[in-house]
């Protein structure tokens, strides 16, 4: 089983499946669109993940900022959805970067804090949270509180396999470590 859910994260992050959006401008395009046919908030609820985070890379930062908003406060409705472990890291992710940009390192810290306090979900069990907000905080110095959220991420991130391990070692060196496909995820 380990194998085959491997084999499809590989897939899905070099684009081998067939229509699968591969940019994040496609990423947005095609959470605009579940977005808009959204039948229900469960449906939006869904789409709001990809929308805020592919937002921010495309730099539609206001979209972002608005849908990561939508995002926590959809959240208490769904919080025995598969999708709530990551709802919450994706809102707190979006906003710690926003805060990053705008320079509030005490606000991007909070939020990667909050982040670490999603209880998981099948994506993030298997192939680890997005450390894209972890990576802002160290380019800008900020290491004890990444530190802080690899042992927050250990209580959901069974397969972590030595990662969290490794980029721990490499922060405490002064290093920031290469987080591969957990930038996209």
């Amino acid at each position: 089983m380990r194998r085959v859910l491997l084999l499809i994260a590989i897939s899905l992050s070099v684009g081998c499946v067939p229509n699968h959006p591969t940019t994040p401008q496609q990423r947005y395009d095609r959470a605009i669109k579940e977005m808009k046919a959204a039948t229900d908030e469960l449906e939006r609820f869904y789409a709001l993940n990809d929308a805020a985070k592919s937002g921010f890379e495309i730099g539609k930062i206001e979209d972002a900022q608005k849908y990561a908003v939508e995002m926590l406060s959809l959240q208490p409705k769904f919080v025995d959805d598969w999708n709530y472990g990551n709802s919450v890291q994706d809102a707190n992710l979006v906003l710690g970067r926003i805060a990053v940009l705008n320079g509030k390192m005490d606000d991007a810290k909070a939020y990667l804090l909050k982040a670490g306090e999603s209880p998981g979900s099948p994506q993030m069990d298997t192939f680890g949270p997005n450390m894209s907000l972890a990576k802002d905080l160290l380019e800008n110095g900020e290491t004890d509180i990444v530190l802080e959220y690899f042992e927050l991420c250990r209580k959901f991130w069974e397969m972590h396999n030595g990662k969290l391990d490794l980029w721990s070692k490499e922060v405490r060196d002064g290093k920031i470590p290469d987080f591969g496909p957990n930038l996209i995820y």
